[in-house]
């Protein structure tokens, strides 16, 4: 369900950062757009794109829970893994009801527009194409790293990210969101693997790039290990700026809380560490604010917070 009267904000990533922020936003009066990536390989997302051919379910599944509006119990069924059985094991409910849903309706985008009048989504949940596509990474050593669960666990630096097949058409729903935005915000997620990945697909870098509305960039709290080891704020920017052929982006949203000593170590052993804010040199505006949240020892951002920040860029606010 869509307030069209209302300020439009249109929002792109993927994996576990997007569906944190939408919970914050759609607290709001706000005619929300999600573009999801589907360039996930991994888990059983990719178990189903390989053997059912269709586009990989587990980005838009979790959107699809972050907005919608039905009881508890019904998101905890949608999101329910399986632990065991024969075939089941590891998949989610949710991404069989899209698979199954995409094979009945033939199409990805029907799958999802049906599940969205089903869990009483608020707001439109739009893929980045309605076909799978590959990620591959370009490290700085030459080598070509394909699918995008395994660009993480190469180990290089990673130079560029691209995408095949190159024929790859975005829905015209996804670019007309994005030329009637008020407010496009890209992130937060993983920097090479969830974001790129929608900015990649040809006609939705070039019509975010020549948007009229105010493009702002939530940073990561964390770096990346085997994505973006020792990135700084800037280094983030120019990399979405080197990918769409330079400088686009209005603002970022950088964090300037402090992480609690334990909560580092723990990510230390993982290879990550807290964003080195270097931002004082872009030419952009920067906000900075204390995001940070905790979710079972787990570092997220504060929906609340960064969605109260977000509504104060909107022009009509």
């Amino acid at each position: 369900m869509r307030d069209k009267r209302a300020a439009k904000l249109v929002v792109i990533g993927g994996g576990t950062g997007l569906p944190v922020l939408l919970r914050g936003l759609k607290q709001y009066s706000l005619d929300l757009t999600a573009i999801v990536t589907v360039a996930d390989d991994g888990g059983s997302s990719g178990r189903l794109r390989d053997e059912l051919r269709v586009p990989p379910p587990g980005d838009v599944r979790n959107v699809l829970a972050a907005l919608s509006d039905v009881e508890p119990l019904i998101v905890e069924l949608f999101q329910h893994r399986f632990q065991n059985g024969n075939g089941l094991s590891g998949h989610s409910l949710g991404n069989l009801i899209l698979a199954a849903l995409t094979s009945i309706t033939g199409d990805f985008m029907k799958a999802i527009r049906e599940m969205s009048k089903v869990l009483n989504v608020r707001g439109q949940v739009l893929p980045a194409a309605n076909k799978s596509v590959v990620l591959h990474a370009e490290m700085e050593d030459g080598s070509i790293v394909s699918g995008e669960s395994k660009i993480p666990d190469a180990g290089k630096k990673i130079k560029r990210v691209f995408l095949t097949p190159q024929d790859i058409e975005p829905l015209p729903e996804t670019v007309e969101a994005i030329r009637s935005a008020d407010l496009i915000v890209i992130g937060p997620g993983s920097l090479y693997t969830s974001i790129l990945p929608n900015l990649l697909v040809p006609k939705i870098g070039q019509e975010v790039c020549k948007a009229k509305a105010k493009k702002v960039y939530i940073c990561n709290i964390m770096t990346q290990a085997g994505e973006t080891p020792h990135y700084t704020v800037s280094d983030h920017v120019e990399a979405l700026h080197a990918h769409l052929g330079g400088p686009f982006l209005d603002a970022v949203i950088v964090n300037n809380g402090t992480i609690p000593e334990a909560i580092r170590h723990r990510y230390e052993a993982e290879r990550a560490e807290p964003v080195r804010d270097d931002s004082s040199g872009l030419s952009l505006q920067v906000i900075r604010e204390d995001i940070v949240a905790y979710e079972d020892g787990v570092i997220r951002h504060n929906t609340a917070k960064v969605a109260a920040l977000l509504l104060g860029l909107l022009p009509r606010h």
